[in-house]
């Protein structure tokens, strides 16, 4: 057994989901230690879209440009096509003409990389800021208590096990997630819907392809399932079901199986194949009943699981990193009180249930044998998702969407996004999230700023405050400042470490004692 250890917050799973909590954590300056049961990053190339808002959190830690090169191998590859076979007449759900970037709602564009090309990019940027990664290395058990975690974890190299003492942890750990089941926490839903494996193959189908696609949907009566292309020439992904249910297994996937599967699906029955890699996989559809137990906390897949299409699996655990990862450094550092952690369940459990919902749609549609176009609204269900908790102070609203995407600024809604200028420089004001709080003020709110920092200073809260007008520390050269935070000449937008208002005051004869009274409530300070 190796000496004890302690730490403030252990992660327990290593995907992307892990990953960018412990990222987050480190921001916020939280040096976390993550555990991670598999030898290194994944080898197939999972969760592959990163949706505008992900992209958006990404720009705000520096990430983007790192992002986007691992991207660079996809970047002709755009919309979804159906079809029988890979030869005949394709069915586009959605083309070329869709756009990638909102620029007018957010500063990320859609990209696409591979999960095992960004799982690096985070893994070195959280060791920069402290945070600790150990590969091949599992949770042998947990016992919680109200002071604290202790887990025993094992190298599964050396055999060699260390007992960990952790304020926190977050368990990352997939939808089977050993630690939600040690906790009995039950999730609703149908469980598992399809079985199915990767393909990782070569081939040449450069006469197949006169386009890339983000990925076709292939149907025909000999094989269905999904084709996407690598990071590599000629070297393809493709998802296919089985059904155990009817005698079928993972070994049934021979290699002879699996090239007239690809043959099938591309409608050439002489195509020449390599088979590179087989792997399992589920599709499931099930909510964790509760995202929080004690000092555990569940998110990514081991909180919510359901089918592929829209990409709104990784990206939906990440955003759930990026809600949880202030609170609980909050807690840690003393600025915050115990029961804000509460509202990770309250916040982000109702985005889930009604994501499901929507990602099960739109995968029947699909998935149907009629071909119909996708009307799922991408932009609202991207960045239009609503909070009310006790985290926000006035949220006129009970329902996670709205009937469209309002870009005007409300209490437990995404902050809209603005373009500005400071020192010269062209940027948004996502750009400043994710490190503390942000006060935004009009041009003459220098009270506001005044007061920002006192408060600052008084409850110990990391927070920035700016005035944003044609002189003020933030240029509005759109002039959109009044339009999309509509605060009056006088007032004031808080805005929390993940880009949601907090709260919007009018102007007011005492900002300072308005302010702290926000946080009080905001933090649940007493």
């Amino acid at each position: 057994m190796a000496d004890d250890e302690r730490v403030p917050v252990l992660v327990v799973g290593g995907g992307l989901v892990g990953l960018a909590i412990t990222l987050f954590l480190a921001e916020q300056g939280v040096r976390a230690l993550l555990v991670d049961r598999h030898p290194g990053v994944s080898i197939q190339g999972r969760a592959r879209g990163i949706n505008q808002r992900t992209m958006e959190i990404y720009r705000a830690l520096g990430l983007e440009e790192a992002i986007r090169e691992a991207g660079k191998p996809f970047e002709d590859d755009w919309g979804v096509a159906r079809c029988e076979t890979l030869a005949g007449e394709w069915h586009w759900l959605f083309g070329d003409a869709a756009p990638r970037s909102w620029p007018d709602l957010s500063p990320g564009e859609f990209c696409q990389a591979d999960q095992n090309a960004v799982e690096p990019i985070l893994i070195a940027a959280a060791r920069e800021l402290g945070a600790r990664h150990r590969f091949d290395t599992e949770v042998v058990s947990l016992v919680t208590e109200d002071d604290g975690v202790t887990a025993v974890v094992r190298d599964r190299k050396t055999g060699v096990e260390q007992t960990v003492r952790a304020d926190y942890v977050v368990a990352a750990d997939g939808h089977r997630s050993p630690i939600r089941e040690r906790l009995g926490i039950h999730r609703t839903g149908p469980g598992v819907i399809q079985h199915s494996v990767s393909i990782v193959f070569r081939a040449e189908l450069s006469e197949f392809v006169p386009k890339p696609a983000l990925f076709w949907i292939i149907v025909n009566e000999k094989v269905g399932g999904g084709l996407v292309t690598t990071a590599e020439k000629n070297r393809w992904g493709m998802s296919v079901g089985y059904d155990p249910a009817a005698g079928e297994s993972i070994a049934d996937f021979t290699t002879e199986r699996c090239v007239a599967d690809i043959r099938a699906a591309v409608g050439r029955d002489d195509l020449a194949v390599e088979i590179e890699d087989v792997a399992p996989w589920e599709q499931a559809i099930g909510i964790a009943d509760r995202y929080r137990d004690g000092r555990v906390f569940l998110a990514g897949d081991a909180a919510h699981v359901w089918p592929p299409a829209g990409a709104m699996g990784a990206n939906t655990g990440v955003q759930d990193g990026y809600n949880l990862a202030w609170k609980i450094a909050g807690v840690v550092h003393g600025w915050a009180g115990e029961g804000l952690l509460d509202t990770y369940h309250d916040e982000r459990h109702t985005v889930a249930v009604e994501l499901s919902d929507l990602v099960v749609h739109r995968q029947m549609k699909r998935n149907s044998t009629e071909i119909e176009d996708d009307t799922t609204d991408d932009q609202l269900w991207t960045l239009g998702q609503r909070y009310w908790s006790s985290a926000v102070i006035g949220a006129g609203h009970d329902t996670v969407f709205g009937d469209k995407l309002d870009k005007v600024a409300e209490p437990g809604m995404r902050a809209p996004h603005l373009w500005v200028e400071r020192d010269g420089s062209r940027l948004s004001t996502h750009d400043l999230f994710g490190r503390g709080f942000v006060l935004f003020a009009g041009e003459d709110g220098t009270a506001w700023v005044e007061a920002a920092g006192e408060v600052s200073d008084r409850l110990s809260v990391p927070l920035q405050a700016f005035r944003i007008g044609t002189a003020a520390d933030l240029a509005d050269p759109e002039n959109s400042w009044g339009e999309r935070y509509p605060v009056g000449a006088g007032g004031a937008a808080l805005i929390r470490p993940d880009g949601y208002v907090a709260w919007l005051s009018p102007a007011t004869a005492r900002p300072s004692e308005a302010l702290a009274e926000a946080f009080r409530a905001i933090l649940r300070r007493g």
